[in-house]
C-alpha cells in the first residue's frame, strides 16, 4: 500500500528526538491527525502509548526502535523508509477492556493492548477469586497478583510471570498468576479470546489490590472484569521478514 501522508512521533529520549528531527527533515511530516500512517520512534512503551493515543483514528502505526527492547518495533533506518512502509505487513489487534469497581464507589474503564494485571498494594498477599463466563473457577487465589494477557502481550509481563507465549491469530488469551502461594500447583490457563473473566477481591479492606490496564491504574479495587473488545481494532505495521507473528513464534525457541 502506498502511503501519502506520513506523520512522525517520538518519545522524549535524546535518541528518539534526534531521529525525529532527521526523518522530518528528510521526508517532511504530516500532522498525526491528518496522516494515513504514523511512524513511532521510541521503545515498546512508547509504541503502546502511541497506539492508545491514536486509537480512535484507526490509522496504521509503524514503529522504529529508538528505545531498549523494541519487541513491538521495526529496525531503525533512515534510508528507504517509504519503500519499507509500502511493503509492510499489517497485524490487527483487539485490546482487552478492564472495568474496575473501586472501594470508594468509582468505576474505572480502560483498554489494554498487552495485559490487565491485578497487584497487591501492601506487604500482605492478595486473596482473589476468579470466575470465567460466570462460573467460579478459583475460589481463593493467594498471590502477589494475577493477569490476563493478549497474544501480543503474552511475551511481556505474562512471560516474566511464567505464562505461556500465544501465537498471534490463535484467538486465545492467557490467565496467569503472579507468585501464587495457593493453589500452589496452579500455573494459569489458556482461555478463548471471547471469554469474560471476573476477579473478586477477598478481604479487600486489609489486603488492598490495584488493577492496571497497560498504564492506567485503579487503586483499591473490589472487583474487576476483563474481556476482549472485538469491536475495537488497532493496526500495526511490520517488515515482512520480521513480523509480529514470527517474533512471538521465535520467542518460544529462544534459549
Amino acid at each position: 500500500m502506498a502511503y501519502e501522508k506520513v506523520a512522525f512521533v517520538s518519545s522524549g529520549s535524546p535518541k528518539a528526538q534526534e531521529a525525529f528531527k532527521l526523518l522530518c527533515k528528510r521526508y517532511g511530516g504530516a500532522q498525526p491527525e491528518e496522516a494515513d500512517v504514523i511512524v513511532a520512534l521510541g521503545g515498546d512503551g512508547f509504541m503502546l502509548e502511541t497506539l492508545h493515543v491514536y486509537l480512535d483514528r484507526q490509522v496504521p502505526i509503524y514503529g522504529m526502535n529508538r528505545g531498549t527492547v523494541g519487541f513491538l518495533m521495526n529496525e531503525y533506518r533512515e534510508e528507504g523508509l517509504m519503500e519499507h512502509l509500502d511493503k509492510a505487513a499489517e497485524t490487527v489487534l483487539n485490546p482487552l477492556q478492564m472495568i474496575a469497581e473501586c472501594a470508594d464507589g468509582t468505576r474505572v474503564e480502560a483498554l489494554a493492548i498487552n495485559e490487565v494485571s491485578l497487584l497487591r498494594q501492601t506487604r500482605q498477599a492478595a486473596k482473589i477469586s476468579i470466575s470465567v463466563d460466570g462460573k467460579l473457577r478459583i475460589p481463593e487465589l493467594i498471590c502477589d497478583g494475577v493477569l490476563v494477557a493478549t497474544a501480543a502481550g503474552s511475551t511481556a509481563y505474562n512471560l516474566s510471570a511464567h505464562g505461556p507465549i500465544i501465537p498471534v491469530g490463535s484467538d486465545l488469551m492467557a490467565l496467569t498468576p503472579i507468585s501464587a502461594f495457593r493453589p500452589r500447583r496452579w500455573r494459569g490457563a489458556l482461555l478463548p479470546a471471547r471469554a469474560k473473566v471476573k476477579f473478586e477481591i477477598l478481604e479487600s479492606y486489609k489486603r488492598p489490590v490495584s488493577a492496571v490496564a497497560d498504564s492506567i491504574e485503579a487503586r483499591n479495587v473490589h472487583s474487576v472484569t476483563v474481556e476482549e473488545r472485538n469491536d475495537v481494532s488497532l493496526t500495526m505495521l511490520f517488515d515482512p521478514e520480521h513480523n509480529l507473528a514470527e517474533r512471538i513464534l521465535n520467542e518460544q525457541f529462544t534459549p
